[in-house]
Parts: C-alpha cells; sequence; structure tokens
C-alpha cells in the first residue's frame, strides 16, 4: 500500500483540507484558518518539549510525518499526547470579543459600563533493506513504535539519496524535496519519520490521530518550517503556543509584531466576528509585507483578564509539556508565561525556519476587541438627546475603525449598522417637580 508523504510540520495529503470550524461568539478558534497547524513547544534553558498537533482528516494509511530534529532520539523521548489539550490552550489565548454596557445617561453619575464575560512492537528491517538505505547514505539510527505510530530516526549523506529512499519505502514526495531537505543535511540534521501503525490505532479507540511529543536539548530554539513549503498551493498558516518560565517569546530573524487590540467594534461584530478577524490578520499580514509574525496573545498563565476560557490546571501544563512546575502544582502556575504567535509563512517571504528568543519581557497583552451596548432603556431626560447623539458619532467612527481594520468599505459597513434611536419619553417640568411631592 502507497503511503503519502508531504512534508510539513504537521502532515496532510494535500487533496484533504483541514476541519473548518465556524466562530464562537467571544473568542477566534485557533482553527479559523483552513490551512493551519498548531505546535505547542515549552522551554526553560536549553531543554525543550514540542508537541505537534495532528489535525489530519484524511485516509490514516496516507499519514506520514517527517520533521528534521538536532540528533537521534530515543524511544524514551518520544511520547503520543492528548489532543484536547490544544483545544485548551488555544481557547485560553484566542483573541477574544467583550462586551461594555453603558449605563442610562439620565442617572447622575459617571458611566463606567460593565464588563460581560463570554465567557508496541518495535518493528525490524531486513539485513537487505538496511545494505540498500548504506548504499544511498542513509543510515536508519532508531526504530520504535509509539502509540499507533512506527517511528524511525534517519540519518543522510546527502538529499538524493534521502529521496531516493523515502520513494522506494512507499513514500510519494512532492516536487522539490530534495531541495528542501539539503540544507537540513548540511547542518548535520537527523529526520523523525512516523507513520500510522493501523493495528495499534485501531486498537486506541480514537477516531483521530494524537499529538506527538519529542523531548530534547538543544542550545537553538528554533522551529522547522521550510519542509511544509515544498507542496504548499499558497501560504499556510501556524499557530505556535509557547510556554517558558521567563516571559514573552519572540521571533529572533523575523519582525514579531503586535495584532490591533482594543478596537471598539459596531455591534453586528458578534455575529460575524470570525469572518472579521480573519479579514483583520489579512489586512494586518499585508500591511507588514508579509514579512512578519503576530503576536496574539502573551500572560502569566496564573490569571486573565478577561478569560475566554480558564487557566490551565496542573495536570493540564503537564500535558502541554510544562515540566519545571512542582508535581503539588495546582491551579495556579505563576512562572509558566505564555506565548501566543501567529505565522503565515510562505517560501517566497520565509526563506528561515524560525529562530526563538525568550525576553524577560512579562508584560501582558491579547488580541482584544470591545463591543459597546448603548443604553438599551427609555431615555427620560433631556440631557439625553445629548447622549443619543453622542452614541450616534461613536458608532460612525466604530465603522470606520472596522474599515481600517479589515479593508471592508466604511459603506457597507455602515448598512450593517442600526444608528441608535431609543425611545424618548421627557417629561414636562412641572411633572417632574411636583414627582418630588411624594403624594
Amino acid at each position: 500500500m502507497k503511503r503519502v508523504w508531504v512534508l510539513a510540520l504537521v502532515l496532510v495529503s494535500s487533496s484533504i483540507a483541514l476541519a473548518f470550524c465556524g466562530f464562537y461568539v467571544a473568542k477566534v478558534d485557533s482553527k479559523l484558518f483552513n490551512e493551519s497547524s498548531e505546535v505547542i513547544i515549552a522551554r526553560e534553558g536549553k531543554r525543550t518539549i514540542l508537541s505537534m498537533s495532528n489535525d489530519y482528516k484524511g485516509d490514516v494509511s496516507e499519514f506520514a510525518l517527517v520533521v528534521p530534529i538536532p540528533y537521534v532520539f530515543t524511544q524514551e523521548q518520544i511520547q503520543v499526547g492528548d489532543a484536547t489539550i490544544f483545544d485548551r490552550i488555544g481557547a485560553y489565548s484566542a483573541p477574544r470579543l467583550v462586551e461594555y454596557f453603558d449605563d442610562d445617561p439620565c442617572y447622575r453619575y459617571e458611566n463606567e459600563g460593565a464588563v460581560f464575560e463570554m465567557a508496541a512492537p518495535t518493528a525490524t528491517v531486513d539485513s537487505a533493506a538496511s545494505i540498500r538505505a548504506k548504499s544511498l547514505g542513509v543510515t536508519i539510527e532508531e526504530q520504535f513504535s509509539v502509540g499507533e505510530y512506527d517511528i524511525l530516526i534517519l540519518g543522510a549523506e546527502e538529499s538524493t539519496g534521502l529521496e531516493t529512499w523515502l520513494i522506494e519505502n512507499g513514500y510519494k514526495l512532492p516536487n522539490g524535496a530534495s531541495e528542501a531537505l539539503a540544507p537540513y543535511i548540511a547542518m548535520d540534521m537527523k529526520f523523525f519519520v512516523a507513520k500510522v501503525n493501523l493495528e495499534a490505532f485501531a486498537d486506541t479507540g480514537f477516531k483521530n490521530l494524537r499529538p506527538i511529543l519529542m523531548a530534547f536539548e538543544s542550545n537553538d530554539f528554533m522551529l522547522p518550517i521550510q519542509l511544509g513549503m515544498v507542496n504548499a498551493a499558497g501560504p499556510q498558516d501556524l499557530i505556535v503556543y509557547l510556554l517558558s518560565p521567563e516571559g514573552r517569546v519572540e521571533v529572533a530573524n523575523y519582525p514579531t509584531v503586535t495584532m490591533p487590540s482594543d478596537v471598539y467594534v459596531p455591534e453586528f461584530v458578534e455575529d460575524e466576528f470570525g469572518d472579521m478577524y480573519r479579514a483583520t490578520f489579512d489586512t494586518a499580514y499585508k500591511r507588514e509585507n508579509r514579512k512578519s509574525v503576530f503576536l496574539e496573545y502573551a500572560w502569566d498563565m496564573a490569571w486573565c483578564d478577561p478569560c475566554a476560557a480558564d487557566p490551565l490546571s496542573g495536570e493540564e501544563m503537564a500535558k502541554a509539556g510544562v515540566f519545571w512546575l512542582d508535581e503539588s502544582s495546582d491551579f495556579a502556575a505563576p512562572n509558566v508565561y505564555l506565548t501566543r504567535l501567529h505565522v503565515r509563512y510562505s517560501k517566497d517571504y520565509f526563506p528561515e525556519d524560525l529562530m526563538f528568543r525568550v525576553t524577560g519581557n512579562r508584560d501582558n497583552f491579547q488580541g482584544r476587541y470591545i463591543i459597546q451596548r448603548p443604553y438599551s432603556g427609555t431615555i427620560t431626560c433631556q440631557e439625553g438627546q445629548s447622549y443619543i447623539e453622542q452614541v450616534q458619532e461613536r458608532q460612525k467612527q466604530e465603522a470606520q475603525a472596522l474599515a481600517n481594520l479589515t479593508g471592508w468599505s466604511y459603506g457597507s459597513i455602515m448598512e450593517k449598522v442600526s444608528l441608535y434611536n431609543p425611545s424618548v419619553e421627557v417629561p414636562s417640568w412641572w411633572k417632574r417637580v411636583f414627582e418630588r411631592f411624594g403624594n
């Protein structure tokens, strides 16, 4: 049976799209972008645990994963993880929509508003196969099974030999594979190759493949993305969750910029938040000349304000790869700082792998968009007319802000905006006086 090998960090057959989830009111689903993948990187010092999400929806017999790694890993360094941890960390760090409410303008105190929370057995290789591999300059350094995956760790002397070996062993390579493999071979890196053991997968009872975790030590803090561009039809989106005890993580070899945030937007955005954020990211990506990495969230994981989802528990932290917490740590994790980076990469604009640097910056940031709800009751004072005019002007400013964010036309936005027009019942001046009598 032929297996399709697709060069990507998290690999799927190029003919199969990732599952698309509609937006959820109050936060952006990490799978909002169709051609996207997710990784979690927990790092302290030289130690790293890298988790790769396998959001693969096709025939598992056609799945394969190839990742450059710094040295030969042993079976003990590989683990199969829990897919739900990606949902949890994605929900916690998602760009979110929050609501504030105007108070009655006829009350005699300052409006402050209120936040509404949206809240196996080891595989064997026969001697003939080993001899053939050596003739191509390929060395099978390690081979073992973990969970539903059969794994090989390969070394290679040159890219054409590795390409030939993979083809001969049933992997279908996209054009350009040899060229993409060459730089990693030149750096003396090894190759982690995983495919699905169908019997083991059936025994798990899971419908989808689980994440793969790698634990290793390296001076280099990087993420290889070049292989993911070989067969890509266009730019691909990557969400990287970086966990560190020190602070915010940035990309060292590309600009790291913050997403536009704390912008007031029209009320109808509640029903179109997914479309709005997609357009906002597209616009920011183009404004930065397609060469920047975007910060969507940076926060100490002991708390959040407001929370799109609860912070991760100590057990969930461990599942995400955090290894420096005391085993007694429970809900709060004051020395776990989360950075969420969004990368849209293509060969033309991202010719290098992502190189990270840890900073001591613990300033909090979140992609946050705000709906300010006008007072919904009846206006019962003369001053209310001024408030109505202020709200209508505010609505126009919100429409312009949304146009700047998304690239949508101001006119089309205003067609969806219902200008504030509340009921007005202002009592006569004598009625207001006589009401004080209390009769």
